[in-house]
Formats: structure tokens, C-alpha cells, sequence
């Protein structure tokens, strides 16, 4: 017997994925409010700075899923994640497992002079040059974060001594391709960091209908086109800190 979907037109069928995102028979459903953490460095942090340890880790796609109460309200925190591609496949299980609220937290480079080491960026859209977001229809050219989780995380870093910027990224599947005239065109349009995961995270979140926002902790600095690393300054460590203080103390809040 054929398939319905076979027995389609290919107009009616030519956005249809065959593989969707789903609970597993025996896996658990995760809590609804999610911290997403890019770097390997970041989510060792984080489990350090939390007042209770997480139950047992979860694998899925290279990251860990840790769960626990913060706060009184169960929450997840899941990393590492590196690039568009792997963030949205662990993004996608995310959302099948029931969580609907993620914070994001990873580190950026600087693109503008104003922009320093240390500094805190929240995107407000990013510029896509990474090669997952055009395999979801959405409609919108550039989508940007949930503004409700955008106002959350301003309010709460209004009381931390973090410098904060809002503004685009440009995020790209190639940090060995940063070259002169893309980083001097992009310094013109305005944008703020270059980093690897946000416009495909924004698209995702809209194309599945939940709310998602980022913030980028600068690492480094590519706006005078030599590159300045700072992962051992003493800014970009104290900060690190700092916004991890931050995430956490919002995350049962948006939970």
C-alpha cells in the first residue's frame, strides 16, 4: 500500500520533513525553562555556582542535560553546544522534551571599538552566514528575541556592574573566514560581535513557536582587523562570573 505522503502532491508535500524531532518511548520529559551554554568552560561554571548539585547528566547529541531545582523551580541546564548545526539539533530535542523557554549563553568577538573585553552583548537580530536557518521557513528575514526574556535579562543586569550592548551579530560557520572587508563592512552596518550559534537559535525559536533569548559574553576583539584574544584576562573572567550570577537568578524567574 502507498504511503499518503507519497501519494501527495509534490506541492503539498515540498515542506514537510521526514525526521521530526520527538520524546523518546522512555525519556523524560525536561522542565519548561532551559540555560543553553555554548562552551564546555561555561556549563563547568555554572554547575559549580549552583547552590544544589543536578541530578545525573543526559546525553544528547555530544551535550549534557543536567536537571534540578534552583530557587525552588525545576529548571535544565544543557551544554556544550558548538556551531549553528549541532545547537539546533540539541535545540530541536530541547523543544520536543517539552521545554518552551531557553536562555542562551555563550561568548562573542568584538567588531566595534566600544565594544570591549568583558562586556555583555545581547542581540537584538544577527545576520545569518551559517547554513541551518535557511532549511526553516519562516517568513521573516531576520527574526530576533523574545522580548519579554529580553527585558528580563536587562532588568537583572542593570543591577551587576557589566557593561551591556544591545545591537546585531553576524554569526558564521567559519571563524577561520572572518576576513578584513567582511569585518569592516559589518563594523559600518553597526554590528556589534561575530559569533557562531545565534541567528540560527532565533530562527528556530520562531519557526517552533517558543521564546528564546541570548547573551554573549565578549572574548576577544576583531574591530581594529587584528585579532586580540582575551580568554585569560582578568575582565573576561571576572565576567564570565558575573553573568552566570545573572542567568541563574533569572532563570527560575522566566520558569
Amino acid at each position: 500500500m502507498t504511503a499518503p505522503l507519497i501519494q501527495a502532491s509534490a506541492g503539498q508535500i515540498s515542506d514537510i520533513a521526514v525526521i521530526e524531532p520527538r520524546r523518546g518511548r522512555n525519556e523524560k520529559p525536561l522542565p519548561s525553562a532551559a540555560l543553553l551554554i555554548f562552551t564546555a568552560q561555561d556549563v563547568q561554571l555554572v554547575l559549580s555556582t549552583l547552590p544544589s548539585p543536578p541530578e545525573q547528566p543526559r546525553r544528547v547529541y555530544l551535550a549534557d542535560i543536567y536537571t534540578g531545582l534552583l530557587q525552588g523551580r525545576e529548571i535544565a541546564v544543557v551544554g556544550p553546544s558548538l556551531g549553528a548545526p549541532q545547537t539546533i539539533m540539541i535545540l530541536e530535542k530541547l523543544i520536543a522534551l517539552g521545554v518552551n523557554k531557553i536562555l542562551a549563553l555563550g561568548w562573542c568577538g568584538s567588531l566595534q571599538s566600544q565594544v570591549k573585553i568583558g562586556d555583555v552583548v545581547l542581540p537584538t537580530g544577527a545576520i545569518s552566514e551559517e547554513g541551518t536557518s535557511t532549511h526553516y521557513p519562516i517568513g521573516v528575514p531576520q527574526p530576533g528575541p523574545d522580548q519579554g526574556l529580553m527585558g528580563v535579562i536587562k532588568e537583572a543586569l542593570k543591577t551587576s556592574d557589566l557593561n551591556m550592548h544591545e545591537g546585531y551579530v553576524w554569526t558564521t560557520d567559519a571563524p577561520y573566514r572572518e576576513t578584513a572587508n567582511k569585518i569592516l563592512t559589518y563594523q559600518r552596518e553597526g554590528v556589534l560581535a561575530v559569533e557562531m550559534e545565534v541567528s540560527a537559535m532565533f530562527t528556530v525559536a520562531c519557526f517552533r513557536c517558543i521564546r528564546l533569548a541570548a547573551a554573549l559574553i565578549v572574548s576577544d576583539d576583531l574591530h581594529s582587523l587584528k585579532w586580540m584574544h582575551g580568554f585569560r584576562d582578568v575582565n573576561f573572567q571576572l565576567a564570565r562570573q558575573k553573568m552566570i550570577d545573572v542567568v541563574l537568578r533569572v532563570l527560575p524567574e522566566i520558569a
